[in-house]
């Protein structure tokens, strides 16, 4: 079962930016506490940034530099969020998560209007620092929770990248598994991991990850950005009825 999981979530991570949706609600049901979930979720979740990474070549390529150079903001930035989490009770910000992926994925829809606004004369010395703050900011939270992170990822880096979508998401995919594995690195050595768990989901995630990018490729920009944003408030709204009994 975490097998199918993990495939089936790093397809939905690699392509609509999910996979959550798939492997939280599976640890959960079987009888994982939500902060060990959690923390599981991520660990397992580094596979899914490898296979990725080895399916996206194509569209990877001659894009090394501006991997590591965001990548090195989201590692921090998971690894600051992860923390957080783990200095801190995770109930408050749980509440508002629902929301964060809610506004999330509504940007993600409307994304080319704002990008836009954002080319206008004069924004983009303005925009450059907080871009680079929204994207540590979405690292953060990458590590610290991280469900429907993808597509927050998704939104900053279609305001930092002038590329077709397919190619963003590609390196979205890259440097989310970054910001994934500092954070893992963290509740490795100090949280709660279900290792048994863990592993299994991990493979599955590392398949998934390397097909995901093979169906992301034949996809027209419109339809993924649709697809991933409705997925997203899909997320939003189960999240949702969860939080707000």
């Amino acid at each position: 079962m975490l097998l199918a999981a993990g495939a089936l979530g790093g397809i939905l991570s690699t392509v609509v930016s999910i996979a959550s949706l798939v492997s939280y609600p599976v640890l959960l049901a079987l009888g994982v506490p939500p902060l060990s979930a959690n923390m599981t979720n991520t660990v397992s979740l580094v596979l899914t940034g490898a296979g990725s990474v080895v399916g996206s070549r194509p569209e990877l390529a001659g894009q090394a530099r501006r991997v590591l150079g965001l990548g090195a903001v989201t590692a921090l930035g998971g690894a600051a969020g992860a923390a957080v989490l783990m200095a801190t009770p995770a109930s408050t910000f749980v509440v508002i998560v629902p929301v964060l992926i809610g506004g999330a994925s509504l940007l993600l829809l409307f994304q080319p209007r704002i990008g836009r606004l954002a080319s206008a004369p004069g924004a983009a010395g303005k925009l450059r620092l907080l871009k680079g703050a929204a994207l540590f900011a979405v690292a953060m939270y990458v590590g610290y929770f991280g469900a429907a992170a993808g597509v927050m990822l998704l939104v900053v880096l279609s305001a930092m990248i002038d590329e077709t979508l397919v190619k963003v998401n590609a390196v979205k995919n890259a440097v989310n598994g970054m910001a994934n594995a500092a954070a893992a690195a963290g509740f490795a050595l100090f949280g709660d991991v279900r290792w048994a768990l863990a592993v299994p989901l991990a493979g599955g995630f590392l398949a998934g990850g390397w097909i995901g990018p093979k169906i992301a490729r034949r996809m027209p920009a419109g339809v993924l950005r649709a697809v991933t944003s409705l997925c997203g408030i899909g997320l939003a709204v189960k999240l949702g009825i969860s939080a707000y009994p």
